[in-house]
C-alpha cells in the first residue's frame, strides 16, 4: 500500500495517499455544487445537487485518519498536544477564509441580501468572531448577510466548527471507547441520522444541515458529525485491506456521480431524497473510504495527482466561498443563466483552484511550519 510521509509534521505517521486524492475530488465537487446554487430557486430544481454530502465524506475521512494516526499514541501524548496539532493543521485556513470573506463582503458593498447596509464596525465584529470560529446567531448583528449563516463571511466554516467538536470528543471520549462501545455509538448515531434525513427534520428535503443555528440544523449537524466521524474511527481500528485494483479511479468516479446527481423526487416526495442521502452517508461513503484505504498506486502520475488533490483540498474548501458570494450577487442582479455564462463558471472553478494552491504554498504551509516550531518543539 503506497503511503507518503506527512509534510506538516515530521514525527507523524505516513498517511494514505489515495484518501488524500479522494478528499480532493470531493472538494472539487463542492465547488461545482456551490456554482450551481446560483441558478437554482430551491434544492428541488438544482441540477448539480448533492455536493453538500461531501461534508459527511470529509467527516468519515477525518475520523479514519485521526484514529489511524493517534489511537496508539496516547501513552506519550497529552490532550493539549493533540489539540495543538489539530489547531495548527486547521486554523490557519479558518483565519484566511474569514479575512477573504470580510474583504469580498466589503467589495460587494457591505450589504445584506435584503439590501440593507452593514456598518464597518459590525463587519469587524463579524470578522473577529469568525477568526475564533464563534458562530453568529440568526438575526444578530454579526450575522451580516442576513440569511442565517453561522459564519456569514465564509459559510463553509460551519463544518470546521463541527470538525473541532469531533476532535475534542475524540480526545476526551471517543478514543477511550472499546470497539464494541464505539460500534454501538455508530449504530445509534446512524439510526438518528437516517431518521433525520428520511423524515425531513431539516425542512429542506436533504441532509445539507449544520450551517445555521436555526431550526433543527444544530441537531442535524451533530448527527452528521457523530455518525461519520465515529464510523471513521471505528473503521481505522478494524481496518484490514482488501485487494482492489484501480481503487482511486473507481472511488473518484463514484464520488463524482454521487455528489452531482440531481435532487431525487419531487417536492411532494422529499423522503426519497432523504433515503438517498442516508444511503450515501451510512453505507456508500464508508465503503468508498475503506476501498480507498485498501487501494495501491504505483504510477508516478497517479501519486502526483493524489498528492496535489490532497494538498489543495482543504485550502480550496476554505477559500472558495467568499468568491461565490460575489458570483451569486452578479448572477442574481443580472438574472443570468448557466447557459449564458458557462465559460465564466469554468474560469471561476479553475481560478479557485489556482487561488487555493497559491494560499497553500505562500501562506498555509509556511504558517503551519512556523507554528509547529513555536508550539510543538516546546512540548
Amino acid at each position: 500500500m503506497h503511503k507518503i510521509a506527512s509534510a506538516a509534521f515530521a514525527d507523524t505517521k505516513p498517511h494514505y495517499i489515495l484518501l488524500d486524492g479522494l478528499r480532493g475530488v470531493a472538494a472539487l465537487m463542492v465547488i461545482w455544487y456551490h456554482i450551481f446554487e446560483a441558478f437554482a430557486t430551491s434544492p428541488v430544481d438544482q441540477h448539480f445537487n448533492h455536493g453538500y454530502l461531501a461534508v459527511d465524506f470529509f467527516f468519515i475521512l477525518s475520523g479514519f485518519v485521526i484514529g489511524y494516526a493517534y489511537d496508539d499514541r496516547w501513552k506519550t501524548m497529552k490532550v493539549k498536544d493533540f489539540i495543538k496539532r489539530r489547531l495548527i493543521r486547521l486554523h490557519p485556513m479558518v483565519i484566511m477564509g474569514a479575512i477573504l470573506g470580510a474583504i469580498t463582503f466589503y467589495i460587494q458593498g457591505s450589504v445584506k441580501w435584503d439590501g440593507s447596509k452593514v456598518s464597518l464596525s459590525m463587519l469587524m465584529l463579524a470578522l473577529l468572531i469568525n477568526l475564533f470560529l464563534i458562530p453568529a446567531a440568526p438575526g444578530s448583528g454579526p450575522e451580516v448577510r442576513g440569511n442565517g449563516e453561522m459564519y456569514p463571511l465564509n459559510g463553509p466554516s460551519w463544518s470546521l466548527f463541527f470538525e473541532y467538536i469531533g476532535n475534542i470528543l475524540y480526545a476526551l471520549f471517543i478514543r477511550r471507547l472499546s470497539a464494541k462501545a464505539l460500534a454501538v455509538l455508530v449504530l445509534l448515531a446512524g439510526i438518528g441520522l437516517a431518521s433525520f434525513a428520511i423524515f425531513n427534520f431539516s425542512g429542506y428535503g436533504h441532509l445539507g444541515v449544520g450551517w445555521t443555528m436555526a431550526g433543527h440544523n444544530l441537531i442535524g449537524g451533530f448527527l452528521r458529525l457523530l455518525f461519520s466521524f465515529s464510523a471513521g474511527v471505528l473503521m481505522s481500528r478494524k481496518f484490514k485491506p482488501v485487494e482492489v485494483k484501480g481503487a482511486f479511479w473507481i472511488c473518484s468516479l463514484a464520488i463524482i456521480i454521487l455528489l452531482s446527481i440531481p435532487h431525487i423526487g419531487e417536492a411532494e416526495a422529499l423522503w426519497m431524497n432523504g433515503i438517498y442521502d442516508a444511503l450515501c452517508t451510512l453505507v456508500i461513503f464508508p465503503i468508498l473510504v475503506y476501498l480507498g484505504a485498501s487501494g495501491t498506486t504505483t504510477g508516478k502520475s497517479s501519486i502526483k495527482i493524489c498528492k496535489f488533490l490532497g494538498d489543495i483540498s482543504y485550502p480550496l474548501y476554505m477559500v472558495h466561498y467568499p468568491f461565490m458570494y460575489l458570483f451569486y450577487a452578479w448572477v442574481w442582479q443580472e438574472n443570468l443563466t448557466f447557459t449564458q455564462i458557462w465559460p465564466i463558471t469554468l474560469l471561476l472553478f479553475l481560478g479557485t483552484i489556482l487561488v487555493a494552491y497559491l494560499f497553500l504554498k505562500l501562506y498555509d504551509e509556511p504558517f503551519r511550519k512556523w507554528l509547529s516550531k513555536k508550539l510543538l518543539m516546546k512540548s
